[in-house]
């Protein structure tokens, strides 16, 4: 099986009044059809920051070096033109702040409908369906009610809901979630994460999910990487990471995270979501 996206020797380094600093340094992974890489790591381990600089979402006084192979071709040199058709539909990434995501001037609806008019054949009336249907799967009351909204009346949780089922309803080769159940209570989180694992399950959708989460990363992984101060500290399963860590840095965040993660296994587990 061929991977969906191969990383190799990722480096990014931030430049400022010529002064150059490493942020990311050589860092390697690949995903497959039907399966999700979880990145593991605190803050600033460099997690986020290299799916954006894959994704050519960083600003321009950072550079990027190596290989980010899609179908054949590096991502890494695109310009942002290419790269933005890529993404949305190709390779859909659901950011941490769902603020940024949405225009404050443009009601849910509006925001919505040009999505699937860019990257669908959906007539008007299908838009809207698919647009309600795509707020009920996400548990959100009244869908009808929150799309004639703006973005600023409604709470980041709610903004945040919209935007996975959004990028989930277009069906893309690769789904990158930052931290998507951050600002979300258990139970929706619960209903988002089964959503996720539906999705990879019946559509073969490769998924990378980045997480501090410990019990998150073993609900919906099958191969985990743990990031440590812009460097790929531990590779393997998330059984491997947990019972047999290589790093000692992997060894102190599993001890430090397990008994967050034990209760998040008492709160859900029984429902068989986690096979740890």
């Amino acid at each position: 099986m061929e991977a969906v996206l191969k990383v190799r020797n990722l480096t990014v380094e931030h430049c400022r009044k010529k002064q150059v600093h490493r942020i990311i340094n050589g860092v390697d992974f690949e995903v497959f059809p039907g399966q999700c890489l979880g990145i593991l790591g605190e803050s600033g381990s460099g997690k986020s920051m290299s799916l954006k600089a894959v994704m050519g979402l960083l600003g321009t006084d950072f550079v990027v070096k190596g290989e980010a192979v899609y179908q054949g071709e590096n991502l890494i040199g695109k310009s942002r033109e290419q790269l933005r058709k890529i993404r949305g539909k190709k390779i859909n990434m659901i950011l941490q702040n769902p603020m940024t995501c949405f225009d404050p001037l443009y009601r849910i609806n509006e925001q919505l409908a040009e999505t699937y008019r860019e990257h669908t054949g959906l007539n008007k009336i299908q838009i809207r369906d698919k647009s309600m249907e795509v707020l009920k799967a996400m548990q959100i009351q009244n869908p009808s009610e929150v799309m004639k909204k703006y973005p600023h009346q409604l709470s980041g949780g709610m903004l945040q809901r919209i935007m996975i089922g959004l990028a989930m309803s277009m069906e893309p080769d690769l789904l990158i979630a930052d931290e998507p159940t951050t600002a979300i209570d258990a139970i929706t989180q619960y209903e988002i994460m089964k959503e996720f694992m539906r999705i990879k399950k019946e559509s073969g959708t490769a998924m990378i999910f980045i997480s501090h989460d410990l019990g998150v990363i073993s609900a919906i992984a099958d191969q985990v990487l743990v990031m440590n101060q812009g460097n790929a500290a531990d590779t393997g399963t998330f059984r491997q990471i947990y019972e047999q860590p290589k790093d000692p840095y992997t060894r102190l965040l599993v001890e430090k995270k397990k008994a967050v993660m034990e209760q998040y296994h008492r709160a859900i587990g029984k429902k068989g979501m986690i096979n740890v």
